[in-house]
């Protein structure tokens, strides 16, 4: 599946407060978990209101690929029916993390030679401690030594398992991956992490929670630990949530305007890293209100400085960072040395786009020290990085003339994300043109 074809975006500037309800699709992160285990469940499984991005259509052709049934269903729900591979196959990954980790696992236990490759930013993704995982459980891996994409799995149809140790302080999604298919595996699989922290312990919780909810018998008691044991999965039917990273500019945008917005549909309980997000603005000196009806944040003018570790939500840098360009006061952002291995090198990027806009940003080791300076407008680079684009949105609503270079790339997680920005920003508009009557 080709990326959307790049063209600039003029981000709309705020010419008030804004005061809008923004309902948001799927979690990505849930959606493609839930793929996983219902394309080897034991029963037809229905994802009710996943997220159609790019990202989830990439993960739904790859379980495709391997055997399984994905059927768009009435009020944009999927099917999916289980099935193996018996023959080669071809797995686009694009430029998702999670397609080209989560999948090799599943790939193993298909019988013929599964090829692998993407765009050509993922092939600069880290992909050696999860390829050698494989091969130290008894799968076959042809990756030309590179440790990346493009590499084979050489299925055999099954997978004795067993235990492996591996580094996953470059992404939890190494462990995830092999959890998510060891209940498939004769032995079922045991991962020991060797290493500094793993970055983004909820994404691990909801990895364990969504086998848990799939009926897998799961022990992560031990720290740095987690045992799958062999079994069956019971078919799914879930709601997916919201995704709470994707909400993160639309409620930023309250901050920056001092203005309101409400996300309705947000969960009370939640492994969603994403839901860091309600404290984050609210150090920032943001009201926060969480209720049965969503989340709600309002705030006055202007807003504080924080210093934040965000190893745990590292998603939310690029958004986080932008607040911290136009707050009033110095910001640090540490504990996301990982995300130079993201869609791209998050903290250099970030560095180079606020620098050019004015702001003062010194990169340290695991993050980024923003000293606001005022903004000028210019062209904001992406990289072909969804969350880059986020944060050029909200720094556009109080930088007028800032343009975002290939806001195409959004939509490898929300593809509706310029349409969502501008109905935002009329509901604003047309706030303030009823105020400016009365």
């Amino acid at each position: 599946m080709p990326s959307p074809d790049p063209f600039d975006w003029s981000a709309p500037a705020a010419s008030g407060p804004v005061d809008a309800t923004v309902t948001l699709p799927g979690s990505k992160s849930l959606t493609n978990r839930f793929l996983v285990l219902a394309a080897r469940a034991s029963g037809v499984s229905r994802l009710r209101d996943p997220l159609r991005s790019r990202d989830t259509l990439l993960m739904a052709q790859a379980m495709r690929s391997l055997g399984a049934a994905v059927e768009d269903v009435e009020d944009g729900d999927w099917l999916v029916t289980p099935g193996g591979s018996t023959g080669d196959a071809t797995v686009d990954c694009g430029l998702a993390g999670t397609v080209m980790r989560f999948v090799p696992p599943l790939a193993a236990l298909s019988s013929g030679v599964v090829h692998f490759d993407g765009d050509p930013q993922a092939r600069t993704r880290p992909m050696g401690p999860a390829l050698d995982a494989l091969r130290a459980l008894g799968v076959g891996v042809d990756d030309g030594g590179r440790g990346a994409l493009p590499f084979d799995v050489l299925g055999s149809g099954s997978v004795k398992g067993g235990s492996v140790t591996l580094d996953a302080s470059a992404s939890s999604q190494f462990i995830s991956a092999l959890l998510l298919s060891g209940a498939h595996y004769d032995d079922g699989v045991t991962v020991h992490h060797d290493g500094k922290p793993v970055p983004s312990q909820p994404h691990l919780d909801m990895t364990v929670e969504a086998l848990r909810d799939a009926g897998a018998d799961v022990d992560d008691s031990e720290p740095n630990t987690w045992r799958v044991e062999p079994g069956p999965l019971n078919p799914l039917d879930v709601q997916i949530e919201p995704d709470l990273s994707n909400a993160a500019p639309f409620l930023a945008a309250a901050l920056v305007t001092g203005g309101r917005v409400h996300v309705p549909g947000w969960p009370q309980h939640t492994t969603q890293a994403g839901d860091d997000i309600r404290d984050i603005l609210d150090q920032m000196g943001a009201e926060v209100t969480l209720g049965r009806d969503g989340l709600t944040v309002s705030a006055p003018d202007g807003f504080g400085g924080v210093d934040l570790d965000l190893h745990d939500a590292s998603e939310l840098t690029p958004v986080v960072a932008a607040l911290a360009a136009l707050a009033q006061g110095p910001s640090i952002i540490r504990g996301v040395a990982h995300i130079r291995g993201h869609e791209t090198d998050r903290l250099a990027a970030l560095a180079h786009e606020l620098t050019a806009l004015g702001a003062t940003v010194d990169e340290t080791e695991d993050g980024l020290r923003i000293n606001p300076r005022p903004l000028s407008p210019g062209t904001f680079h992406t990289y072909a990085d969804h969350r880059m684009v986020m944060a050029a949105a909200v720094l556009g609503l109080a930088v007028p003339g800032l343009v975002v270079e290939d806001v195409g790339t959004v939509a490898k997680t929300l593809p509706t994300f310029t349409d969502l920005w501008d109905r935002m920003l009329l509901r604003e508009q047309a706030s303030a043109a009823t105020d400016s009557v009365r």
